[in-house]
């Protein structure tokens, strides 16, 4: 203790200070971590709710593209402001979709409540009668007469059996109603978790719905070939034309990627404007099809724009793999998009 003391004293009171960091190495650091932010904002939206969040996890996929270009304070301001108002119109949509979900599961509840009540309610009008019918038959147990008896047991039966088949043909009919109830919102409730795992704007397979396909397969030990697929200068079509543009040329290759594609396999939208297919094949198969996609799937598209139709030519960078056995999904899309971002580099080399 004296001899740190005795350091203290010695020392001139001043510590050796850090050199502070440079402004201009720390801004790319800071604006890297803000665009993952972003990302990872999107995927975390539509793993918590798919059905109101996959709006929400392209335009800020768009927005985090935005960034990858030059940027200036203007830009990034710009894209502050969007990004708030993109979230408060995803929570209203969340809590909107939440509260429909409560309303449902509240009337179904109150179906059951009201069958369950008037099951009560009869089986305590039955019983009521049942008692009144068991106090007549100790009053005919108290008749001498055999005669009597045997004719007030023949009514009394008559009427007993009219009870038990009365409660049959009401339970019946509560039953029928209650299986109608429930089927109704059954079906309602299928609708919802079909909606759940659709792409809002293409109607494909989201990227959800894919991932539990590629699990599956995976667990069921399944040849497959997994393809991604990723629209080239698609951000070009946006800048130019605007986002309701890039939205119908969207629309229209994802309608023709899944007529282009075998019923059996699956064609999702991955993410913005990247699309993922699914093959029930080996790879050598995969690259049949693919061939036959690159022939009839690119090509021009019509859009509408402000000074009428424009035909914009779409075409892909392509990555496939097939899965491996001991493959992780993780590992397997990794592959595929090294794939993909190949062929981009390698069309761009072409054209240059």
């Amino acid at each position: 203790m004296v001899i740190s003391l005795k350091k203290y004293l010695d020392m001139n009171g001043e510590e050796p200070k850090e050199p502070l960091p440079d402004p201009g190495e720390l801004l790319p650091l800071v604006l890297a971590g803000y665009r993952l932010a972003l990302l990872t904002m999107g995927k975390a939206a539509v793993q918590g709710c798919a059905t109101v969040s996959n709006d929400l996890q392209q335009n800020l996929v768009g927005l985090e593209a935005i960034l990858a270009s030059q940027l200036t304070p203007a830009l990034l301001k710009a894209t502050e402001t969007k990004v708030e108002e993109e979230l408060n119109k995803w929570g209203g949509r969340t809590a909107d979709y939440f509260k429909a979900k409560a309303n449902e599961v509240k009337e179904l509840l109150i179906v059951l409540a009201k069958t369950a009540e008037s099951v009560g309610e009869r089986d305590h009008r039955y019983a009521s009668r049942f008692t009144e019918l068991t106090a007549q038959l100790h009053t005919i147990a108290d008749l001498e007469d055999i005669g009597q008896v045997r004719t007030s047991l023949m009514r009394k039966a008559t009427e007993l059996k009219g009870y038990v088949e009365q409660m049959s043909l009401e339970s019946k009919k509560s039953v029928v109603q209650l299986q109608a109830e429930v089927s109704t919102y059954e079906t309602k409730l299928k609708a919802v978790e079909e909606l759940a795992l659709r792409d809002t704007l293409t109607g494909l397979a989201n990227r959800r719905n894919v991932e539990e396909r590629i699990e599956w397969r995976i667990q069921h030990q399944q040849e497959f070939t997994l393809v991604i697929l990723d629209l080239n200068h698609f951000k070009r079509v946006n800048d130019t034309f605007g986002h309701n543009a890039g939205d119908s040329l969207l629309k229209q290759f994802a309608q023709e990627l899944r007529g282009c594609i075998r019923s059996t396999d699956v064609v999702g939208r991955w993410s913005g404007d990247e699309f993922v297919v699914i093959l029930d094949c080996d790879l050598r198969a995969a690259k049949s099809q693919l061939e036959r996609v690159q022939k009839w799937v690119f090509g021009e598209y019509p859009i509408q724009t402000g000074k009428g139709e424009v035909k914009i030519n779409v075409s892909a960078g392509i990555g496939m793999t097939q899965w491996q056995a001991g493959e992780t999904m993780q590992h397997l899309i990794e592959s595929a998009d090294t794939a993909m971002y190949s062929d981009k580099k390698l069309s761009k080399k072409a054209n240059a």
